[in-house]
């Protein structure tokens, strides 16, 4: 799946992944400001979402729950130093905990990561719009 779209089409371009049937564990890449958390939210809420969400930079992962009873998981492991520091903060659970799990900076735990998993690459064009990859 490839698709462009602006910010005001983000809520049902999340839904038209969400169709998809991605894996339950999702890799976002992109440079610093390519939307990645803010595509995150939109999936959140596609999925049921309704708290506010957040990038997790500072706590690693963010945990949400659904209006129907599903948990998942947000992180941002831009800040991990090396995998250790991932699996001492329980990283393993979460991933094989049959949740969704969302994310940010995954090339920084690459060994750690399930072997299925859905990869989204995001990039900024040069019109503002973002190019979505889901690979």
């Amino acid at each position: 799946m490839e698709i462009t779209f602006s910010l005001e089409e983000i809520n049902s371009v999340a839904n038209e992944l969400l169709a998809q049937n991605p894996e339950k564990v999702i890799l976002f890449n992109g440079e610093m400001g390519a939307g990645k958390t803010t595509f995150i939210k939109a999936l959140s809420k596609a999925l049921g979402v309704q708290n506010a969400t957040s990038s997790p930079t500072f706590s690693l992962v963010n945990e949400y729950e659904t209006t129907d009873g599903q948990v998942l998981y947000h992180f941002d492991v831009y800040r991990i130093k090396n995998e250790i520091e991932a699996l001492d903060m329980g990283i393993d659970e979460y991933l094989h905990s049959g949740n969704y799990c969302f994310i940010e900076w995954a090339e920084k735990i690459e060994s750690l990561l399930p072997q299925q998993h859905s990869t989204i690459h995001l990039s900024v064009l040069p019109d503002g719009k973002r190019l979505l990859r889901l690979l």
